[in-house]
């Protein structure tokens, strides 16, 4: 008895085990199916939005143009007078916005509509200038930069800085431009020609002459604490040292695009130009400086007849082209738009890109005043019948299809005597066909220089070539007849 009333407690509990445990055990079923359940919605929601239409990605940014730009000319009253030429060259008073900042207003006003808008210049006595010598204008000038994004202009991506005798050449300039992002802070520009210069003011300077820009995000940044760093270095000497003092204080280098150009040269500019970098020409300065750039005409005569070739292909402007005549064993090279110089000698290719010391150097003194931040050909030389024959732009012309026939003309014979059958101051002419440049963005990062071949031609004193891209594998050198 006893046996069964200790078994029968045992009974019970082991009774209330068991329903404990079936409870714990359907629990857990329910909570396992309603995990592997949620897991499946959750899938299945997935799969859902997965499957439904995607909201489209944001549209790329439309390709940057002379809309999106904003430019700030330095100049001043007495300079406006006679500069204001060079700006009407290439300034679309339709297409583009921007100031000339002068100090005062001009007494006349008469041909203004072809001409960007004056802007009177802020005071700046409050800040001081310390350089022995200088121009306290400098600092008026540097102010130009803060002035002109104080205009506020809406939709700009590029704030264009240069001097009054600078001139843009502004398609180049937007596709300069276009390959970077502006959404980004970027300071672009150029250094000088000149070692010492860069030297004297720094090689991470944009000289102001040959033109910068600046992205309108850095601009914002830069205009608002401008002034302080006008202040902190009352000691430099131009304007645009300020700019680059200032943007180097905010972490920024200088960007170098070779197709701004400082000029900081004298006299003969030939043998800068015909050897042009292979990137689009952007600007050119200093042309009170130097010999006008086509014979038999005025500076702004010549920069007109320049602007007419880049009108008709400004992507192909001043590039240089080389190709071998293997008959006569002439090097031939052509610098779009500008002349050709036929060689009546084989030329490797590096030689033919070499700058020709032509011109004068900016400043006399010692060795360094003339020492170029370029190649040199080893000679250039003094006797007119030694050098090459040269053939300036003449006229161009262009067919609905794309295809440009421009002509080179020589203009003036060097009196020179024994030229015989074989040489190629015989000729008169050389006419170049080629197709319009329409460099996109990869050309632009990755540039290629085209090619060109001597065509055959059935007027004696005529020269005919025709500029194409490269072959894949083509190398540029002399092909010599086997005949």
């Amino acid at each position: 008895m006893q046996l069964l009333q200790q078994l029968f407690p045992k009974s019970q509990n082991s009774s209330s085990s068991s329903r404990l445990v079936n409870v714990a055990i359907v629990s857990s079923s329910l909570f396992i199916a309603y995990f592997f359940l949620s897991l499946l919605l959750l899938h299945t929601t997935k799969y859902v939005n997965l499957s439904s239409p995607a909201e489209a990605p944001p549209s790329p940014p439309s390709p940057t143009s002379v809309e999106h730009l904003v430019f700030g000319i330095a100049s001043n009253e007495k300079s406006w007078r006679t500069r204001k030429d060079y700006v009407g060259l290439w300034w679309k008073a339709d297409q583009m916005r921007g100031c000339v900042f002068l100090d005062q207003m001009p007494s006349s006003q008469n041909d203004t509509a072809s001409l960007p808008p004056i802007c009177v210049s802020e005071d700046t006595s409050r800040f001081p200038y310390t350089y022995r010598g200088g121009l306290r204008s400098a600092i008026r000038v540097a102010r130009v930069v803060s002035e002109t994004v104080a205009l506020n202009h809406s939709n700009v991506r590029w704030f264009v800085f240069g001097d009054d005798d600078t001139v843009f050449f502004p398609e180049n300039l937007v596709k300069t431009l276009s390959k970077y992002d502006h959404e980004l802070w970027h300071y672009i520009g150029t250094n000088s020609e000149v070692f010492m210069q860069n030297k004297f003011f720094s090689f991470e300077m944009a000289f102001g002459g040959a033109g910068f820009a600046i992205s309108y995000p850095l601009a914002k940044v830069l205009a608002k604490v401008f002034d302080s760093c006008i202040v902190r270095y009352p000691h430099l000497y131009g304007s645009d040292a300020r700019v680059h003092t200032c943007i180097a204080e905010l972490g920024i280098g200088l960007t170098r695009e070779p197709g701004f150009h400082q000029m900081d040269i004298r006299g003969n500019a030939f043998g800068l130009l015909a050897a042009h970098p292979n990137r689009p020409l952007v600007s050119l300065h200093h042309l009170d400086h130097i010999d006008p750039i086509f014979p038999n005409q005025t500076t702004i005569g010549a920069l007109t007849h320049l602007m007419q070739a880049a009108r008709a292909d400004s992507h192909r402007l001043l590039q240089q082209t080389v190709c071998y005549d293997p008959w006569f064993a002439w090097t031939v090279s052509v610098s779009w738009g500008y002349a050709v110089q036929v060689f009546d000698k084989h030329l490797s290719l590096p030689d033919v890109l070499r700058t020709q010391r032509t011109f004068k150097p900016w400043k006399k003194g010692n060795v360094l005043a003339e020492s170029f931040n370029f190649d040199m050909m080893k000679e250039y030389h003094l006797d007119p019948c030694q050098r090459p024959a040269v053939f300036f732009l003449d006229k161009v012309e262009t067919n609905g299809d794309g295809l440009t026939r421009s002509s080179y003309r020589s203009f003036g014979r060097d009196n020179c005597t024994n030229i015989n059958v074989a040489s190629p101051k015989k000729l008169e002419e050389v006419r170049v066909w080629s197709n319009k440049l329409e460099l996109d963005i990869k050309q632009l990062q990755a540039p290629r220089r085209h090619c060109c071949d001597v065509l055959p031609s059935s007027a004696g004193e005529v020269m005919e070539i025709g500029i194409r891209e490269c072959q894949e594998e083509e190398l540029i050198f002399m092909h010599l007849s086997l005949a």
